[in-house]
């Protein structure tokens, strides 16, 4: 018994030596492929998740850039902008992000409130002059 397993000990030394067979058996292949699969059905989403959040802070970014010059204006006419157009004009000094929209038509003069909404993905946020940070619950409606 020792003989035999000596002689298979050395046949697989002389096959390692004169290099007969080299490469990777399939399963060896499929094992492989299966790890990748595993990892990427893990990071994908993960990806995805850290996109949207990516998204929701422009917006939330852009709101409060905007409440800024909401609140400049104000200062200067002692009325609320009530449209993107004065919002963006040279005396509020706003500017949104190219993929956000904001729509601050929802307040009135004495008050103001604005939604945005970043058109790759995300949440809509709002924000009003009752609150300091943006939110996802709507402003209550405001008669103008």
């Amino acid at each position: 018994m020792k003989k035999g397993g000596v002689d298979m000990i050395s046949r697989i030394t002389k096959r390692m030596q004169v290099g007969g067979e080299g490469g990777f058996t399939l399963i060896e292949l499929l094992v492989v492929i299966i790890i990748i699969g595993i990892l990427a059905a893990i990071a994908i989403p993960m990806y995805l998740s850290q996109r949207t959040k990516g998204y929701n802070a422009t917006a939330e970014s852009d709101l409060r850039n905007a409440a800024v010059a909401q609140e400049s204006y104000f200062t200067d006419n002692a009325v609320y902008a009530v449209t993107l157009a004065t919002l963006e004009s040279d005396a509020a000094g706003y500017r949104h992000s190219a993929t956000i929209t904001l729509d601050p038509t929802g307040g009135s003069t004495d008050a103001y409130c604005m939604s945005a909404v970043d058109s790759r993905g995300g949440d809509t946020w709002y924000m009003s002059s009752d609150n300091s940070a943006p939110t996802k619950v709507a402003c209550p409606v405001v008669a103008i």
